[in-house]
């Protein structure tokens, strides 16, 4: 049974009234109980209207401090609030705000620290090269390093949930085996572009030196695939220390191999990062690592990569439009 009337029907109600009927009749006819058509009834004496009077209580909207409070919270902790907003609103009660403004409570996105350089310095860099288009990325060779751990287990399985019965936390079924000191990892180089990618050379016996990245990278990877791209051909690397040192520039002069003026602390612009994510997340994914470097270059299709390589136009808009900042890649 409904609980109240609209506008309209609460018109007809008082005509019906006055016309003689009994409010036990106009009840019925209106499928409500004899207590509401007496309400509407005897506020329509009262103020002449046949709309319903606000009701008492607390009002339901924040009042315009507490909205500039919650302005102050995005980006914060509740932890973070001011001491009169925390006398004034109770913690429920600033959650239920912050979801009418469609806030979520969220973990932070982890970002490299950019300073005012290095916002500058990423700003040129994609005003240089927004307007590029594919045929200009084409001869270009990304490359990078990463490290892959060779255990199907890593931190973020163990953020995975599981559906279990009550008293069955320590059901064999529901228990992610861990070895806490690891199980070994390999460093991996390789290069990416459009029309194709470069063999994977794992660096191993200890750091990478320039020395090293000449006589292991540059030399057997890097110029061959220079030579086949032929004229116009680019290096992409970032500013890693073996990257900049005096050995690796001579090697590029004597070679004739242009690279590219890569930003620092930018790896939201290199495909290759998101090529190492989803190369890590393929061999998690694997019941059994992969034994050879084979095996893990096979869990990266080229669709992928040329997907990747077709949004530095839109990377490059959305470091423009960040002001240099973070992007969402």
């Amino acid at each position: 049974m409904r609980r109240s009337l609209q506008p309209t029907q609460v018109a007809q109600v008082v005509q019906l009234i006055q016309d003689g009927t009994s409010m036990r009749a106009v009840a019925r006819r209106f499928a409500v109980s004899v207590s509401v058509v007496s309400r509407a009834w005897r506020r329509y004496q009262e103020t002449g209207q046949y709309v319903r009077r606000h009701g008492g209580g607390r009002r339901r909207e924040q009042p315009s401090s507490r909205t500039a409070t919650s302005a102050f919270v995005q980006g914060g902790t509740g932890g973070a609030l001011p001491e009169p907003c925390k006398m004034t609103s109770s913690r429920p009660q600033m959650c239920m705000c912050l979801l009418k403004r469609s806030e979520t409570d969220s973990m932070r996105v982890v970002g490299v620290v950019l300073t005012a350089q290095h916002r500058a310095g990423r700003l040129a860099f994609a005003r240089e090269h927004q307007d590029w288009q594919i045929h200009h990325w084409r001869p270009v060779l990304f490359t990078g390093e990463s490290r892959f751990t060779l255990s199907t287990c890593d931190r973020r399985d163990q953020r995975d949930g599981v559906w279990r019965r009550r008293g069955e936390r320590s059901a064999a079924c529901n228990i992610l085996q861990h070895d806490r000191f690891g199980s070994g990892s390999v460093m991996v180089w390789g290069g990416i572009s459009l029309e194709g990618r470069t063999a994977l050379h794992v660096l191993a016996r200890g750091s990478l030196t320039a020395v090293r990245y000449r006589d292991e990278i540059l030399r057997p990877l890097v110029r061959p695939y220079a030579g086949a791209v032929g004229p116009g051909f680019l290096l992409m690397q970032d500013n890693a220390r073996p990257h900049v040192a005096g050995v690796y520039q001579q090697f590029l002069q004597d070679e004739g191999i242009d690279a590219m003026d890569w930003p620092a602390r930018s790896p939201d612009l290199n495909p290759t990062e998101h090529i190492s994510d989803i190369m890590s997340r393929s061999i998690h994914q694997c019941h059994v690592a992969p034994q050879t470097v084979q095996e893990l270059a096979d869990a990266l299709v080229q669709e992928t990569i040329r997907h990747l390589i077709r949004s530095m136009p839109r990377r490059c808009r959305e470091v423009i439009q960040a002001r240099g900042g973070h992007t969402h890649y």
